[in-house]
Formats: C-alpha cells, sequence, structure tokens
C-alpha cells in the first residue's frame, strides 16, 4: 500500500474536533454500574493442564456487560510465588481467545496474563472463540460493527467495551494479582485498549498498536476495507440512518474515550495501513489524556513502510522495554 494518509508531521498536528455527545460521561457512568452490580467480576477460575512446563493456565469466566458470562485464559509463570502485575490483552476484530499457549510474551516476561474472548467473535482467524453474544439486535450487515447500532444502548461495541473494563476488574481480583493492571492489543485490541484506559482510568499502563475504533467518521470515509465498510455498507441500505448511526458511534470512539485516560501509554502507527488509518490513530494519540488535565506519559512509534502489521514483534520487544521501567 502506497502512503495515502497525511504527511507525517501533519498527522503530529491532527487534532480533530471532538464530537462527543453531552451525555457520555453519564452514559458510560451508568453502564459500568449496571455491569458491576450485576455481579462480582469472577465467576469461575480454574486451572488446567496446558501441556506446559513453564507456563501455569486457568480457564477463566468473569461477568461483563449486565452480567454476561465472558471467557478468557489467565497465564502464569510456573511456579511463581507472591503476586504480580497482570496484562490484560484484547484481540483483533473476528478473532477469539483461541488455545492459551498462543500467547506467551507477557507470562515468560514474568507477568500475570488475562487474554480476553471477544462475544461473538472468533471465527475469522486463529484457533476460535468460546463466548457467546446473547443479546439480540435489528437489522446489521455481516460482522459486528453495525450490530445494534441505532442506539447506543444496543449497540455490540457498547457490550465489548463494558466486557474490556470488566477484564480490568477481573485482573485486580484474581489469585496472585497484585493490583496493577497494564492493558494492551492490536487493531480492534489496541482500540479496547485505549476504551478501557479512559473507561477505567487508574489502570498503570497502556500499549496500543495500530488500533482500531479511533475516530471512526474518518476512518468510514478515508479507507475503503472491512471492518469500516461495514458501516458503509449497512448505511448504502439505511440512507436514513447515516446521524443515528454517527451519533451511536461517538459514544463508542476510542479517540474520545481516551480522552479521559491518566495511565503512561506507549502507542504504534503505521504510515501505509488501510485497515486503521494513520490519522485516525494520531487523532486518538494527540487527544490521550486530554480531558483530564493531567497530560499523562505517552509515546508513539512509527513505522513508515508497514501496513496493518505494524512492529509486529519489533513492537512488542520495545513494548516488553517500555513496561519493564513502569511496572
Amino acid at each position: 500500500m502506497a502512503l495515502f494518509d497525511m504527511p507525517l508531521d501533519a498527522l503530529r498536528e491532527y487534532r480533530p474536533q471532538p464530537t462527543e455527545p453531552a451525555d457520555l460521561d453519564e452514559f458510560w457512568h451508568e453502564t459500568l454500574t449496571r455491569a458491576r452490580a450485576a455481579s462480582d467480576p469472577v465467576l469461575s477460575l480454574d486451572r488446567i493442564d496446558n501441556g506446559l512446563r513453564l507456563i501455569d493456565t486457568w480457564d477463566v469466566t468473569f461477568a461483563g456487560h449486565d452480567g454476561d458470562a465472558v471467557r478468557g485464559w489467565y497465564n502464569r509463570p510456573a511456579g511463581a510465588e507472591g503476586d504480580l502485575p497482570v496484562v490484560v490483552e484484547y484481540l483483533g476484530y473476528g478473532g477469539g481467545r483461541g488455545e492459551p499457549l498462543e500467547r506467551l510474551a507477557w507470562a515468560a516476561a514474568g507477568y500475570g496474563h488475562l487474554v480476553m474472548d471477544s462475544r461473538g467473535q472468533g471465527s475469522s482467524w486463529g484457533a476460535g472463540g468460546h463466548t457467546v453474544d446473547p443479546v439480540g439486535s435489528g437489522p446489521a450487515a455481516p460482522g459486528v460493527m453495525t450490530c445494534g447500532l441505532e442506539s447506543p444502548r444496543t449497540a455490540y461495541l457498547t457490550r465489548l467495551l463494558t466486557d474490556a473494563a470488566r477484564a480490568v476488574d477481573t485482573a485486580r481480583a484474581l489469585a496472585g494479582a497484585d493490583g496493577r493492571v497494564a492493558v494492551t492489543g492490536s487493531s480492534q485490541g489496541g482500540g479496547l485498549a485505549i476504551g478501557a484506559a479512559g473507561l477505567v482510568p487508574d489502570v498503570d499502563a497502556l500499549l496500543s498498536n495500530v488500533p482500531f475504533l479511533a475516530h471512526m467518521r474518518r476512518a468510514v470515509d478515508i479507507t475503503d476495507t472491512d471492518p469500516y465498510q461495514e458501516i458503509v455498507r449497512y448505511l448504502s441500505v439505511h440512507r436514513d440512518r447515516e446521524e443515528q448511526a454517527f451519533t451511536t458511534l461517538s459514544y463508542l470512539d476510542a479517540m474520545h474515550l481516551g480522552r479521559r485516560a491518566t495511565a503512561p501509554a506507549l502507542f504504534s502507527v503505521a504510515l501505509r495501513d488501510a485497515t486503521c488509518p494513520p490519522s485516525t490513530v494520531f487523532a486518538a494519540y494527540n487527544h490521550y489524556g486530554g480531558a483530564t488535565g493531567t497530560d499523562p506519559e505517552r509515546d508513539i512509534v512509527v513505522y513508515r513502510y508497514n501496513n496493518h502489521e505494524g512492529g509486529g514483534p519489533t513492537q512488542q520487544r520495545r513494548q516488553l522495554d517500555w513496561l519493564a521501567e513502569r511496572l
């Protein structure tokens, strides 16, 4: 993919006007309060045989949106004594938690590691997911982006972001956790990590790679790739729902939620990324923490010649070094 977005100097200064709804904070306070009142976070925690000698694994079920059961894996260094900080990882679009041996780096580095399954996903790549989305919705384009888009109260992404916030609550309640939590992910996972850092602003660190779900109105206008094209296809049929759709998405946009975050943050962006355009990533990065008055520490790593794969293992090593200095 050729360079198609703004020049890098312009990206570094790009701060589009937020289009937050007036009741954004009220909506999320109500949504999270209801979810937390439904149940304690940890519903079950069962040790499993993962076939590994150096990593211990537990099958986790925790209470997400409105108390819905959400699955996950909890990994720790085998035989680790004492409590550890926990890295909560969110997954890319269409994937599920798969097998516990698929993601071992954080536990191998000495952290607890909670991988959150994405409700209703897990059938596009990887080894599958195990969490259903029990909530129905109205007409939608194939995929999950437009499910329930008629209102933030019915939107699929509201449920997923609530799950992400409750995963932080869960990480703090797990056996062997010391209360410190970092949130991380790539693509959809990166957007969910930003959202979780805004919804639970006392997390200790954020690591977000080529994040999806940020500055979504612009993304729909400048890229013709999925998943953003799901919104285009939906509006090409439901021509009278444009204002309604983007109003709903404004409650769920990582750019808006990230303005409420206070944790130190490490972002990454790829300048040839047609899935999550660079300007949408820089919009979230440049606005990060902007509603808090705290000016949180943040940095962004730019991969000029990469597409949506971003920095890959190079970025993961940067993350390991960066987080080790903060946890």
